[in-house]
């Protein structure tokens, strides 16, 4: 859409594109190519998120400055030693053009480039243009608590739902208004996406966003089941099915499977499963887990689902189980928003207060977040 009617934001300036592998047409022709390719554009630099520049850098492994082998462009790290555009990285940019599909969850950190692009812009006088993108997931379900202060990270920068609901440009929008960024912004809207839609109804092919994230099943289970990388589990990273089973050595996998059947959560079932991970946690080593099955994906609460899973895995094995740390803060609290769901676990808090909080809290972002939407 941006060559075909909006080229005019590209004409006479100097282009930097933010992207990865993500960054296709519906014929699954890069940006990156077509826009090297053609006259009309200057391109002068790349821009790579997590994951690398081609998609091909495991999650949280650190992404080095390189030159793109097609183009001959600079690639320039937002995944490396530092996150946010620098000067000098913009030194000859006129205009960041950002392009990446999302996963629709607040943690997928794809979001929280574009806002610090966002403030870099802002503050050296660039303009930038977000190339808008379905969100995978829908838009219409809205689920999870939100950032509480001094919990913001590369997982969550500003007070977003754990599942927002919301495109790129959406967010975009929410962020340069609600928080008075001052970026010069420009979102070339999407044509012909429904809020109803998942990802399977527009038409479009399906590229992971990250080498984890290889189907719907595993974008709709991931916004609950990610809470699981706070914990000592496998969340089936280094498997064919990620964030969709999840287990560890010591695991009672048919005593989890009863606990988690008898809470008849809404849209899933579950299977005892057996996997040997080739990377990652508990890497080479034999798991006794859990398998999640969606059935009816339009009433799966997948955050509430992984809430239930930490809490029963928890209490089923306390001598085994262990919290992952960040620092000094939990990986957990980080991920979920705060340090409520480990105060369930520990029995500290009823499950059930705050899951009640959270969905308060998710009601209140869409009603804030429905202003800035851009599709009925």
């Amino acid at each position: 859409m941006l060559l075909r009617s909006r080229r005019q934001l590209l004409s006479g300036v100097r282009v930097g594109i933010v992207t990865n592998h993500t960054g296709v047409n519906s014929r699954l022709e890069s940006i990156i190519d077509l826009l090297a390719a053609d006259p009309g554009v200057r391109v002068t630099a790349l821009f790579s998120p997590e994951h690398g520049i081609r998609g091909d850098v495991p999650a949280g492994e650190k992404v080095d400055r390189a030159v793109d082998p097609a183009t001959g462009l600079p690639v320039h790290s937002l995944y490396g030693d530092t996150r946010k555009p620098a000067p000098e990285m913009l030194a000859d940019v006129d205009v960041l053009l950002f392009d990446l599909q999302d996963a629709g969850v607040r943690f997928f950190t794809y979001t929280w480039t574009m806002a610090l692009c966002m403030q870099a812009a802002a503050e050296q006088g660039k303009r930038l243009i977000v190339l808008d993108r379905p969100n995978p997931i829908g838009g219409l379900q809205v689920e999870g608590g939100i950032v509480q202060p001094g919990l913001e990270s590369f997982v969550g920068l500003y007070p977003v739902a754990i599942r927002h609901g919301l495109t790129h440009g959406e967010i975009a929008t929410w962020l340069n208004q609600r928080f008075k960024i001052g970026c010069d912004l420009v979102v070339v809207p999407l044509e012909g996406w429904r809020r109803s839609m998942w990802w399977d109804e527009t038409g479009l092919p399906f590229v992971p966003p990250s080498p984890a994230a290889n189907g719907l099943d595993m974008l709709t289970l991931y916004p609950g089941l990610c809470f699981l990388e706070g914990t000592n589990l496998s969340e089936g990273r280094g498997t064919a099915l990620p964030f969709q089973v999840f287990g560890a050595p010591w695991l009672d996998e048919r005593r989890t499977v009863a606990e988690l059947r008898a809470l008849e959560l809404p849209g899933v079932l579950f299977r005892p499963a057996y996997f040997i991970p080739t990377a990652s946690k508990h890497q080479g080593r034999l798991c006794r887990g859990v398998q999640v099955h969606i059935v009816d994906r339009r009433v799966v609460r997948p955050v509430e689902l992984g809430a239930h899973v930490i809490a029963v895995v928890r209490r089923l094995h306390p001598k085994h189980f262990e919290w992952v740390m960040w620092g000094s803060t939990r990986w957990l609290d980080r991920l979920s928003g705060s340090d409520r769901l480990y105060r369930a676990a520990e029995g500290e808090l009823p499950l059930g207060q705050v899951l009640s909080a959270w969905a308060e809290e998710a009601r209140s972002f869409a009603e804030e977040a429905a202003a800035y939407r851009l599709y009925d």
